[in-house]
């Protein structure tokens, strides 16, 4: 079960930093460690993702559909030009951004996004060479066979062998009637699914569906919903990822090649209203999540610690809540989750979370109707 350490007081004071965008650090209290959050820079217009260059600059990709620069902790005026076209409505736009493992010498920076076609939208991940704060040579890497509203998932994150993972949401594809033929449960499309490539959008050859008739050999594994948090192991090599649930039931999970995951099928969450979706929890041959969350915080950014700023952290997973407006702590055990705190709970829907080259934790807070900021977790020294 979660464990809470706020109490009614420091709750009230949190609501306090939603409204100034944490203007002001505030120190704040934890299990392990004392923290003060930080804003880095403001202004920001619906933040959704963020990746720090080798010579400090920090990028941050804007769902309007800018590419935006913090340089010397200021935020540049003049948007990267050089970004593909986005469909920006709804949940659509430009969304995450990663760099290549050799980006030191080939500057390849890599976009998902929303993608207009012909008769709405799908999720699309482009890449370009930064060349003097511009991005040249931009060209599709993948284009997903997806339509729908919504739920473009879009997390990337590259592994130390060098391949892309891709992860692409169910676009809202109602989950009624037979189950299992909903979109996700079906492998000749990329409804609810987690990709693997190339670095230049090439399908890898020991992917698991490759050679299956009728089957995207993209695809590493699928039954997902909306997957918006993804990293990977800088010591074990894991793929974890995050999910939203509908009305309960956010997911965390270990992805295994060509597993399924079972949306719509299993789950722990009830449609919007209560109504029931899944036939049950669990089934032979679709996976069990690590963790999951009821009712749902809709999580997003996923970070697996690794610095040595905060030592009691180490090892640990932080999880972006958007509609809980918090940040999850989960302490692990090998792989699985031994303990959980509630950090920063009502400072803004929390859509990412990285780790700075200072060690430091980085929040991009997309907050609807409020501030919209980069912050920082930053230690308080002991007295």
């Amino acid at each position: 079960m979660p464990s809470y350490r706020f109490g009614h007081a420091l709750a009230a004071v949190l609501l306090v930093i939603s409204s100034t965008a944490c203007s002001q650090p505030l120190d704040q209290e934890s299990e392990l460690v004392d923290y003060r959050l930080v804003t880095v820079a403001s202004g920001l217009s619906h933040p959704w993702s963020m990746a720090f260059l080798p010579g400090g600059d920090l990028l941050v990709t804007e769902r309007p559909g800018r590419l935006r620069i913090i340089r010397d902790g200021v935020l540049l005026d003049a948007p990267v030009p050089g970004v593909p076209e986005v469909y920006a409505q709804g949940q659509g736009g430009l969304l995450d951004i990663a760099l290549h493992p050799s980006f030191e010498s080939n500057r390849m920076v890599y976009l998902s996004y929303s993608k207009p076609v012909d008769d709405g939208s799908t999720t699309a991940v482009a890449r370009g060479r930064l060349v003097n704060d511009e991005l040249v040579g931009v060209e599709d890497l993948f284009v997903a066979d997806t339509r729908g509203r919504g739920h473009y998932g879009s997390r990337l994150a590259f592994d130390s062998d060098g391949y892309l993972f891709v992860t692409v949401g169910e676009r809202q594809a109602p989950p009624e009637g037979d189950l299992e033929a909903h979109p996700a449960q079906d492998l000749s499309n990329h409804h609810g699914t987690v990709n693997r490539l190339y670095d230049d959008g090439r399908v890898p050859e020991d992917n698991p569906f490759v050679g299956v008739e009728g089957a995207r050999p993209e695809i590493w594994s699928y039954g997902h919903r909306n997957p918006q948090g993804l990293a990977i192991h800088p010591e074990t090599g894991v793929v974890w990822e995050d999910e939203h649930g509908p009305q309960g039931g956010d997911e965390l999970n270990i992805l295994l090649p060509g597993r399924n995951y079972g949306w719509p099928v299993i789950g722990y969450g009830v449609n919007y209203g209560g109504a029931t979706i899944h036939e049950s929890t669990s089934r032979e041959g679709m996976e069990q999540p690590v963790h999951y969350w009821v009712p749902s915080i809709a999580t997003s950014g996923l970070l697996i610690y690794a610095g040595d700023r905060f030592p009691g952290w180490k090892g640990n997973l932080f999880v972006g809540g958007l509609a809980g407006a918090q940040l999850a702590r989960l302490t692990m055990d090998g792989n699985t989750v031994a303990a959980e705190e509630t950090l920063l709970q009502g400072v803004g829907r929390i859509r990412d979370i990285r780790q700075g080259p200072d060690g430091l934790i980085y929040l991009a807070i997309d907050a609807d109707g409020g501030p919209m900021s980069i912050v920082r977790l930053e230690p308080v020294a002991a007295d």
